[in-house]
């Protein structure tokens, strides 16, 4: 055993007292109760193993976007083969509730362990799989070397290090090269990601590189009746000029807000749909709303005795329509990118063939930027809530322009579909390889 991981080993064992009072808290307080029994290790036991002849496959998916991927790889997984059980993991509720709403209902969803080696052994010993499946960055080493010394299979799908986390995983070098030494395989999105992966320690033979498995799924069976769907349900008519913007940060939704009253001038009837990034911040940007001199209606309220459905901005406090949302937009903004905060997936509203407006801080997301500007070059990009109002109002006026630049954009995302099935082919023949 490295000293890096054993001096990890150790520190986090002194967590292990600290279960009982965490779950005593959430017995009482009724918050956060079926998470915290299940991130100290305390499963249902519907969920333990019962067919041991079919090979058990755990994917751990730690939030929303992961959740994503996940999805489409298990969708080419269960067109490929059917014998075989699969858990699917998220270390957030909202990860949680999206994966409820993405993935098929046979298949069972829990919280991930804590990263404390007595929880890990717990839920190793209850879950039994086969194979683990840790989706995009998700490296914990208890976990890792836990189910390693039982013999358990490791991949990581998707993976991706971003320029801002190889310096965070540099500083403890030995303890990431360590855990990486435990992987079966790297199966990462882009060659820069293979590369970040060696300096952490990866062994290169283990890597390999397949794409961006968020391309996959973005494709809409019925996009008509989806759009059509989300207009009954938000109330937009089809002449009704909209403005979506999606995962807002902190300290954006005033830029967005400003750039919206400048829209506004022009266009009088625009409706703006704003979701935050994280819906528990819906109270704090109803304030900004109301600060700006707009009225405003709350998604989850659509129908209650105080709803307007004639308000101009929408507050989308709900998970899981933001991507059919995106369809009801004449032109969209992803946030997380006119603060630094890495970005956010502009794919989703990309697909839907119309202008898709992002800040220049998308570290995290610089495929998808890339992928966009090698179809329109930055005719997205906005550096200021200005750039963003003046850019919109271009394409609003030039619908020939918007439309053309849409389906440019689209028929990039489309054109990069297959990595999932890559994903799914990994997984099978890792698993079957340890049986």
């Amino acid at each position: 055993m490295a000293a890096a991981y054993y001096f990890y080993k150790t520190l986090t064992r002194f967590f292990t007292p600290l279960g009982p009072s965490f779950q005593w808290y959430a017995g009482i307080s009724g918050k956060h109760k079926e998470s915290m029994d299940q991130r100290w290790g305390i499963y249902p036991q519907g969920l333990s193993r019962v067919n041991l002849k079919k090979p058990r496959i755990w994917i751990h998916a730690a939030s929303v976007g992961e959740v994503g991927v996940s999805g489409a790889i298990v969708e080419e997984l269960t067109a490929i083969a059917k014998e075989f059980e699969i858990v699917l993991s998220t270390t957030t509720e909202t990860g949680h509730a999206w994966a409820k709403i993405k993935l098929p209902p046979d298949i069972p969803l829990i919280y991930a362990p804590l990263d404390i080696p007595s929880v890990v052994e717990k839920a190793l010993v209850f879950i039994q799989p086969d194979l683990i499946v840790f989706v995009e960055t998700e490296i914990w080493p208890n976990w890792v070397c836990s189910a390693r010394e039982r013999n358990i299979k490791i991949i990581l799908v998707n993976g991706r290090v971003s320029g801002r986390s190889i310096k965070k995983y540099l500083k403890i070098k030995s303890l990431m090269g360590e855990t990486l030494k435990s992987f079966d395989g790297l199966n990462m999105i882009h060659r820069e990601d293979a590369d970040r992966m060696i300096l952490m320690g990866a062994l290169e033979e283990k890597i390999r590189i397949h794409g961006n498995a968020k391309f996959d799924g973005l494709t809409r069976k019925d996009e008509k009746s989806e759009r059509e769907a989300m207009a009954r349900i938000y109330s937009i008519h089809e002449k009704d000029l909209v403005f979506v913007a999606g995962s807002t940060r902190e300290g954006e939704e005033e830029l967005i807000l400003k750039a919206y009253g400048e829209m506004l001038q022009t266009h009088p009837s625009l409706k703006l749909l704003m979701a935050p990034r994280h819906v528990e911040r819906s109270s704090e940007v109803v304030q900004k709303v109301k600060s700006a001199g707009f009225s405003h209606r709350l998604r989850s309220g659509f129908g209650g005795k105080n709803d307007d459905p004639n308000a101009r901005v929408v507050i989308i406090d709900i998970i899981g329509e933001l991507a059919s949302v995106y369809g009801l937009g004449a032109f969209s903004f992803c946030g997380g990118s006119l603060v630094p905060k890495g970005g956010q997936n502009i794919l989703e509203a990309a697909a839907w063939g119309k202008p898709v407006f992002y800040g220049p801080h998308m570290d995290d997301f610089k495929e998808a930027m890339d992928l966009i500007e090698e179809a329109v070059g930055q005719a997205f990009l906005v550096n200021s809530w200005k750039a963003l109002a003046e850019k919109a109002l271009t394409y609003l006026q030039n619908p020939d322009l918007s439309r053309s630049h849409g389906e440019k954009a689209r028929a990039a995302v489309l054109k990069n579909n297959g990595a999932a099935r890559k994903y799914a082919l990994e997984i099978i023949n890792t698993c079957y390889s340890s049986l």
